[in-house]
């Protein structure tokens, strides 16, 4: 760790990989950077478990990524399998298919300023020991300070790591203001119209944004859900 926390604090991009998230004790990792209030976009993911947990935070806008932000400290769930029923009603249920049983989430943050959060999941229940701990707040130490614009890299250069360049959900973006053109809504009602259709329809919110600017779906009428192009092949 004392290796990573170096060359984020020297290079010029994300420097995260998969050591990063051994050393943690960890099965994977994410780091999201805060774009709205209180809501976030991801900008580096260890795997796609990672993503798909983030997504799942962001479409229901519950977990411990959002508790995290608004409490300004670090949220520690060890066993999600005896966590109480009412702790994250929605996100819990959703998140079966995940590889994922303990979550830790750490704020990005720098006296009254948070600017992201840190995510950390096991696959397996179990505590994160003292020195996990020390070096997850190192970590997140770190981060901040390169979105504050330390000496580290930017969020431009987060951005150029991404396989295509371009934000995790940036057709969510694209997105919500075709909806908010269609449906006459402000854009902040136009994504929770497009977040509670892809929670009630058991979809990802990429998959429904990809259908929103395809136009292969519209949220103002009621026909029924059409055949994505994998359930038409063949």
């Amino acid at each position: 760790m004392t290796q990573i926390l170096r060359a984020l604090h020297t290079g010029a991009g994300p420097g995260l990989d998969d050591d990063c998230v051994s050393a943690l004790g960890m099965d994977h990792l994410v780091v999201s950077l805060v774009v709205e209030d209180r809501i976030t976009e991801q900008l580096w993911s260890s795997d796609r478990v990672g993503s798909a947990f983030e997504d799942l935070q962001f479409t229901l806008g519950q977990g411990p990524g959002p508790d995290a932000l608004r409490r300004g400290r670090a949220i520690v769930e060890p066993d999600l399998t005896v966590m109480g029923a009412d702790r994250w009603p929605l996100l819990v249920p959703a998140m079966t298919h995940l590889r994922a049983q303990a979550v830790f989430c750490f704020p990005l943050a720098l006296g009254g300023i948070t600017v992201g959060v840190l995510t950390a999941l096991r696959a397996s229940p179990g505590h994160i020991d003292g020195q996990q701990m020390d070096d997850a707040l190192g970590l997140a130490a770190a981060l901040t300070l390169q979105f504050l614009g330390g000496r580290g890299a930017r969020f431009e250069t987060w951005l150029e790591a991404q396989p295509d360049g371009e934000l995790h959900r940036a057709v969510v973006h694209q997105a919500t203001g075709m909806l908010s053109v269609q449906l006459a809504l402000p854009l902040g009602e136009a994504l929770l119209r497009m977040r509670a259709y892809a929670y009630s329809h058991d979809r990802s919110i990429i998959e429904t944004a990809e259908d929103v600017v395809a136009r292969r779906l519209r949220l103002d009428d009621d026909r029924p859900e059409p055949e994505s192009p994998k359930e038409t092949k063949g």
